[in-house]
Formats: structure tokens, C-alpha cells, sequence
């Protein structure tokens, strides 16, 4: 079967295989951060990713239901914790602004919410924060191109699909020991994939029992955010809600993949303009937040949190007020909840402070 010819280069790899040709291979969690992250041509930075016209819808984009249930969340955590004025709502990575739009209809119900309310949206594309700017419409907020930029305070923090595009290296387990993945240049002077020299130990992401061909993946980055979490919760009190797909196994495995018009692709080609992840260690940020002193409640999956919310109720209290929405209602609902769908892959996490644990554990969790 021959190999299917690969898309002619962007103007991105072009200059990343330049790059490699100077200085040497590159790791894979650099490659992704100037995929996604460059200035001029990376991913985010330069395109609208979210809805039919880019390469992947999100939870929030699939029903008005997700968002209204986040904001419930968000409501009842406030009011756990003392109903506390001022304090901050921050969304990391908020899309086109449907989710915040959908939380604050909620919100805004419960009495001194608003009123307390300041508002923080962590951005960097600057198309992405006029569409956030429009779907808020007179609701007053603040952008920002990271959490630590946001004042400190009191803070309910929402992360929807935000980890998984944290920049991942890859190790893969030879006949004699580990080596990392690596990015280089062909002969026909493409991007390809390799691996580096053997590495001197395991690293850290390794299992003793893992055998010959088995793929370890870890997130540098994830242990910084953790860190901004943990001061800003420790401060202050609040919660953060973290909500993305990923494996609860620990096996083995490449997770490492792209999406670009809403199809597949090889990493490798469309550099630029496809969208980037990986699926995220659950128990390694778990770790890290029992380490930094963080309590964790969860994992749960998308479809326990959301049916203990009440998702099906608020379907069909829709679909009375809407019936000729029926089919919609029931097949948007399906794809957040459905063991096959989102409902199986994606996982909620809610980190605190232990000083708020006489409060019980969230609510979903």
C-alpha cells in the first residue's frame, strides 16, 4: 500500500527545519510549543479554532446544558465557601466565550453573585478574546496572557479542555533502555520523527514493568500551572475545576495527536495550522497537587459529574419547553455523557485548599 502523500510545508515547518538543520533534533514538547504557541505563525496565536468552520467543537460549543451546569458549580461553590466579596472568576483558555456567556446566565440568579463578581479570562489569541468580548456582551472583564498576571484573591477557577494542550515530551523503551522522541529533518528536508541517544536512567514517567516499545508521556508545564493553583488557592480561598480527556489506566501509550478540519492528521503535517494535544495524566496532576499541598477531589468522568448535576433533568425541562428541539436536545446531551463519547473520555478534577474541606467536597464530585 503506498504512503499517502504528505500536504507541502508550511511556511512554520519550513522555518523549524531550518532551524533543526542548524542547531540539532528537538524535543517534542518544544515542537508543539512553537506550533502552537508562536508568535507570528503558531496555531493559537493566529487562528480560530473552535465551531464548524475550524477543527474541533468543545463541550461548551454542543449545548447551552454544559455551561449552565459549570455555572451551577461555580454558584454553589461560592455560596460553600462564605459567599466571599470581592472575588475573582477566571476562566484558562475560554474558547469563543460560550462557556462564560452560559455560566454567568446562571450566575447571575444568585443573589450578591454579581455584585462580587470580577472577572479574568486568561488569552492569548487576540481574535479569540474579540469573540469572548462579544458573547459576553455587558457583562465587564479582564484579559490576561496567564493565570499569574490575574490579581490575587478569592478565586473559582475553570479550566474546559485547557490541560490537554499543555506541550508533552515522549520517551519511547528500547532493547537497551529509554530514549526521548525527537523531531528532526529528512533527507527530503520534512519533519520526521527519531529518537535521541539512550538515556543515561529512566525517566521519571517510567514504569519498571514497561516493556520494549512502550510510549511514556509527561507534561513539563503541568507542574507550573499546578504551582500558580496552589499559591493562588492558599492565599485565597476558592476552587479550581479542571475538566479534559485523558486515560486513568496508567498504561502505556502515544497519545500525541492533531486535529485540522475536524480530521485526524500526522502530527507533523499542517504545522501551524492544525490543533495539537495530548491526553492528560490525571494521576500525575493529582500528585502534584496532594505534593503542593492542594486537596483533590475526583476523578470522575464528564458523565458522572454531569448527570449528578442534573444534566437529564435540564434536558428534558428543554425539551418540554421546546419540543420540536427533541432530537437535538437528545443527541447533544448523548455526545456529553454517552460511556462512548465525552462522557467516557473526559474526567473532572476539583482542586482547593484543605482549609476549605469543613465545607464537604464540591458539589458533582
Amino acid at each position: 500500500m503506498s504512503t499517502p502523500e504528505r500536504p507541502p510545508p508550511t511556511g512554520l515547518e519550513t522555518r523549524l527545519a531550518a532551524m533543526i538543520k542548524a542547531c540539532g533534533p528537538i524535543s517534542v514538547d518544544a515542537f508543539m510549543a512553537h506550533a502552537l504557541y508562536d508568535p507570528q505563525a503558531g496555531y493559537y496565536a493566529t487562528r480560530l479554532p473552535l465551531g464548524s468552520r475550524g477543527d474541533f467543537i468543545t463541550s461548551p460549543e454542543i449545548s447551552q446544558i454544559f455551561g449552565e451546569l459549570i455555572g451551577l458549580w461555580v454558584a454553589q461553590s461560592w455560596l460553600d465557601l462564605g459567599s466571599p466579596a470581592p472575588f475573582q472568576l477566571i476562566e484558562l483558555g475560554p474558547g469563543r466565550g460560550t462557556l462564560m456567556a452560559d455560566m454567568l446566565r446562571v450566575c447571575q440568579r444568585v443573589p450578591g453573585f454579581m455584585a462580587g463578581l470580577q472577572l479574568h479570562l486568561v488569552e492569548t489569541n487576540p481574535g479569540l478574546r474579540e469573540a469572548q468580548q462579544t458573547a459576553l456582551g455587558s457583562h465587564p472583564a479582564r484579559w490576561h496572557d496567564s493565570l499569574e498576571d490575574v490579581p490575587p484573591g478569592a478565586s473559582f477557577i475553570i479550566a474546559n479542555e485547557f490541560l490537554d494542550c499543555l506541550p508533552i515530551r515522549q520517551y519511547v523503551r528500547g532493547e537497551q533502555g529509554w530514549h526521548e522522541k525527537l523531531v528532526g529533518v529528512d533527507a527530503e528536508g520534512r519533519l520526521t520523527f527519531g529518537l535521541g541517544p539512550l538515556l543515561p536512567m529512566p525517566p521519571p514517567c517510567a514504569h519498571r514493568d514497561d516493556g520494549v516499545g512502550a510510549v511514556r508521556e509527561e507534561a513539563p508545564g503541568l507542574a507550573g500551572l499546578v504551582d500558580h493553583l496552589s499559591q493562588r488557592l492558599h492565599t485565597g480561598c476558592g476552587r479550581a475545576l479542571l475538566i479534559d480527556y485523558g486515560d486513568l489506566s496508567g498504561q502505556p501509550g502515544d497519545s500525541f495527536q492533531a486535529l485540522y478540519r475536524h480530521q485526524k492528521i500526522h502530527p507533523l503535517d499542517h504545522v501551524g495550522e492544525a490543533d495539537l494535544t495530548a491526553h492528560v495524566n490525571f494521576k500525575a496532576l493529582i500528585s502534584l497537587a496532594k505534593a503542593s499541598g492542594l486537596g483533590a477531589s475526583g476523578p470522575v468522568t464528564q458523565r458522572e459529574f454531569l448527570q449528578s448535576l442534573g444534566i437529564e433533568a435540564r434536558r428534558d425541562a428543554l425539551i418540554r419547553a421546546n419540543p420540536h428541539c427533541e432530537s437535538e436536545l437528545t443527541r447533544s446531551v448523548e455526545r456529553l455523557i454517552g460511556e462512548a463519547h465525552m462522557g467516557g473520555l473526559f474526567h473532572v478534577v476539583a482542586l482547593e485548599s484543605p482549609l476549605n474541606t469543613a465545607h464537604g467536597p464540591p458539589i458533582g464530585l
